[in-house]
Formats: C-alpha cells, sequence, structure tokens
C-alpha cells in the first residue's frame, strides 16, 4: 500500500471524525430546541412550579446548552449514554435489546435487497436498450416516487386486511421458530426492500454502463469476448467502486426509511423507541438513537470511500 493511498484513507478517517463532532453538535442543539419543557411534560400540567423547577435543577436544565453540550459530548466519549428522563434507567439499557432488533431487520433487508439489486442492475446494463432494460428502469423510476409510508401502508392493506396472509404488527418479542420469523419480518423487509433496492438498482447499472463505455472493454469486444465475460472480467472490477457506493448510499437510506417503518408496524426497534422519546421529550434518549443512526450512516459511508480507494488500480 503506497504512501497516497494510505494519506487518502486517513482524509477520510479524518474527514468522518470531524464530521460526527458536528453533528453531535447539530443533533444536541436541535432536540433543545423541541417546543415543549421537558420538566412541565414529565410532572403534567397540574405540577407546582416549584416541582417543576426542582426537576429542571436535578434534570442540569437550568445550565447554559453550552456547558450541558460540553458534559453530554464528554459522555458519550466515555462510552456513558446518560439516564433517560422518562425511564430513570440507563439509556444504554433501554436502547440494547432494541438496537439488536434494529440490527436484524437491517440485515435481513440488506441480505434480500442487495442480491436483488445487484441483479437486475447488472443485467440491465448488460442489456440496455432492450425491453427489459426499459421495464427494469420504469419500475424502479416508479418505486423511487413512492414514499416508504405509501408502500408500507399498501403492504398493510394487501397482505394484512385483503389477503390475511401477514399481521399488521411485527412483534419480534413473539419469535420462536422460522415461521414465526418469516411472519413478523415479512412486511418490514418487503416494504424497506422496494424502497433500498430501486435506488441501488438505478447506481449499479449507471456504473457498469459506465465502466462498459471505457476504451479498454471495447477493446476486449474488438477481440471476441463474450459479453458475459466483458462484465465479469472487466467491468465489474472496475466498476466495484461505484457499486460500494450505490450500495452504501442505498443502506445508509435505510437508517432512515426504518423510521418510519418501524412506527407503521410498531416494530419494538431503536428508531421506534426514538420517536416515542420524542412524545415524552426524552432529550438525552432522542439525542442517542439520533447519534447512533448518524454514526451508522458515517460508518457505512465512510468504508464505502476506503473500499473505492482500495480497488482504483490507478491509486494501485
Amino acid at each position: 500500500m503506497n504512501k497516497e493511498v494510505l494519506s487518502l484513507i486517513s482524509n477520510r478517517l479524518l474527514i468522518a471524525l470531524v464530521t460526527l463532532v458536528i453533528v453531535s453538535f447539530a443533533v444536541f442543539f436541535a432536540t433543545t430546541m423541541l417546543p415543549g419543557d421537558t420538566a412541565t411534560i414529565l410532572l403534567g400540567q397540574a405540577a407546582t412550579p416549584e416541582a417543576v423547577e426542582g426537576l429542571r435543577k436535578a434534570m442540569h436544565l437550568d445550565q447554559p446548552a453550552i456547558l450541558r453540550f460540553l458534559s453530554w459530548l464528554y459522555g458519550l466519549l466515555s462510552g456513558d449514554l446518560g439516564t433517560s428522563y422518562a425511564n430513570d434507567m440507563p439509556i444504554s439499557q433501554l436502547i440494547g435489546g432494541r438496537f439488536v432488533n434494529t440490527l436484524k431487520l437491517a440485515g435481513v433487508t440488506a441480505l434480500f435487497s442487495v442480491p436483488i439489486a445487484l441483479t437486475l442492475g447488472i443485467t440491465a446494463a448488460m442489456l440496455r436498450g432492450s425491453v427489459y432494460d426499459r421495464i427494469v428502469t420504469i419500475l424502479t423510476i416508479g418505486v423511487i416516487s413512492v414514499p416508504e409510508f405509501m408502500v408500507a401502508t399498501s403492504a398493510v392493506l394487501i397482505f394484512a386486511v385483503y389477503l390475511r396472509w401477514l399481521p399488521a404488527l411485527s412483534l419480534a418479542n413473539e419469535v420462536h421458530s422460522l415461521a414465526d420469523m418469516l411472519r413478523v419480518y415479512a412486511m418490514p423487509v418487503i416494504t424497506l426492500t422496494f424502497v433500498v433496492s430501486a435506488q441501488m438498482i438505478r447506481m449499479t447499472r449507471a456504473a457498469v454502463v459506465e465502466t462498459l463505455n471505457t476504451p479498454y472493454v471495447e477493446m476486449a469486444l474488438l477481440k471476441g469476448a463474450s459479453r458475459t465475460r466483458i462484465v465479469l472480467r472487466h467491468a465489474l472490477p472496475n466498476a466495484l467502486g461505484p457499486i460500494v457506493n450505490a450500495i452504501a448510499l442505498s443502506l445508509s437510506y435505510l437508517l432512515g426509511g426504518v423510521i418510519i417503518v418501524e412506527t407503521i408496524f410498531n416494530y419494538p426497534g431503536i428508531a421506534k423507541l426514538m420517536v416515542d422519546a420524542v412524545a415524552t421529550r426524552d432529550l438525552p434518549l432522542i439525542q442517542s438513537c439520533a447519534m447512533i443512526f448518524c454514526l451508522g450512516y458515517l460508518i457505512l459511508i465512510t468504508l464505502a470511500d476506503i473500499i473505492a480507494i482500495l480497488s482504483n488500480p490507478r491509486l494501485r
């Protein structure tokens, strides 16, 4: 590995670290600007002003925002996520099981969406201009145009209300067998696969088409190489960087789409926990959940950048 590659990777890691600090600043001050007073919401409208003021002091809400931010940031760096205002429990305990459920949902979705998207994207690029390519393009554009909450609502109406094949709610705690797992994850995975795969198909197709138009691919075609060999041996290795970026961007969008999906299907994940925390103005819990999503996004994007650097033959 040469110095230029190491320098580029170091720069990407440094940019990710700086971005994480900036994001933590934005998350903290955005949550503090939520309407309503946290102490009043927790105690109720019947609480006396003295009780509200006492709770505010106990939660350090009377301190300047910058001091609370520095204290919160120090806690994050030391692994202490704080204590939930609404439950009076360590946030790490509240998030633990929910985070595992969200990872399971994201993992199952990626397991289905990535192979489907790569297959459709690569084959559409190989047969560009054909009827198959046009059908795939039209379908992907149509799916991208529909928001995930519409896809989720349509899935509930079709599979739960009319056909009655699947439950409308996905309760991960009720999984005791393979059949239970299929029933619990089917609806959220179908919804997220539709949303994630469409963008991944388009970006994969564009990356492969761009590589197929390069001079070395045209030279291989003139030498009599088959289209399959050209794609597998020449186009795909050089399109690996853009394809990995397409996968990373699509899976990072999964982190945002899962918020809506978990809410609609009442799936007990970290996104549903964050939505419930917003209703109770549980600021430490909201901030911790938001930072987990931001960290996941940055990890995916940074890994994609590093893989793109390592797969670039010019840099090697």
